[in-house]
């Protein structure tokens, strides 16, 4: 028995709606495009036609539906994110990159933008959302992206495969890195940019999809902070570093104090730190001395 679309959406709506989802509306959207394998401006279009879901096609969206109502990630029951120009794809065992890295990117891009054929290393890279973003908006750019988790750098090769992206990714721990994994990169790098961990360990997040979905390896920061990796990061980013050369480093709206902290004198010079398009502290920015 078919079903007309418009009835779908709106079923659809109130379902997510009632199960809390913080944006049922655009949800619904998205996953009924998925299951008709249809850009979203093409529904209205259907909408007006009278377009009847298939039997089939009903069956497969009740299913992403109720996982999408006990708030399993939109991204995973598609299969994709977009970040900045590119659709990525995630699923579970990997980070969902969110509208403030795409932000935190774009500075680095910016800084890096000014520079000829510049070195870019990104600590932390998850999925490659930065790093594939710096490589898709810099041609002339060498990128080099680092990745501790194993399921997490199984989904990077999958994006640098899938986008054919010339973004070297190298396996291994991002504290400490300069000394080992990065070595010959050590004293030649021109932008460093990381999305670490970094919440503190009694914070726990309150959004099912990232508390109960996302790699714990990519949440917690440690220490009672949440800043030792972040500060692990930095270290590395001193080594990498060429004098002169700029950080730029992801954290939470609170610890724009505690990011400043991991970078002084001598080491360290233009220390700032840089508010989101909401008016948040985000990211901490310091270039290399000497």
């Amino acid at each position: 028995m078919s079903i007309e679309l418009k009835s779908v959406l709106a079923g659809a709506v109130t379902l997510l709606s009632e199960a809390g989802v913080p944006s049922p509306s655009a949800d619904a959207n998205i996953l009924v495009a998925h299951v008709l394998g249809v850009e979203r401006r093409e529904l209205s279009r259907r909408v007006i036609l009278g377009y009847q879901l298939s039997a089939d096609e009903s069956s497969r969206l009740a299913g992403l539906l109720d996982q999408r109502s006990k708030r399993v990630p939109l991204q995973h029951l598609t299969g994709s994110a977009g970040f900045r120009r590119l659709d990525l794809l995630v699923g579970p065992g990997v980070f969902i990159p969110r509208v403030e890295t795409e932000w935190v990117a774009g500075v680095a891009i910016e800084a890096a933008s000014v520079l000829r054929d510049p070195l870019v290393v990104d600590l932390c890279t998850g999925s490659g959302a930065i790093a594939l973003a710096l490589a898709d908006e810099l041609p002339a750019a060498r990128v080099v992206a680092v990745e501790l988790d194993p399921p997490a750098v199984q989904w990077a090769q999958r994006n640098i495969e899938a986008l054919g992206s010339r973004v070297e990714l190298r396996p291994g721990d991002a504290v400490r890195c300069h000394e080992h994994l990065l070595a010959d990169l050590a004293g030649a790098v021109d932008v460093v940019v990381a999305n670490p961990p970094y919440i503190p360990p009694d914070a726990e997040p309150t959004e099912p999809e990232v508390r109960d979905h996302d790699p714990v390896l990519a949440l917690y920061g440690g220490g009672d902070d949440g800043l030792a990796i972040p500060r692990g990061v930095v270290e590395a980013a001193a080594g990498l570093l060429r004098p002169g050369g700029l950080l730029v480093m992801e954290h939470a709206d609170v610890q724009g104090a505690g990011g400043r902290a991991l970078t002084s004198p001598p080491e360290w010079i233009d220390v700032h730190t840089q508010r989101d398009l909401t008016g948040r502290d985000r990211a901490l920015l310091a270039r290399r001395a000497g």
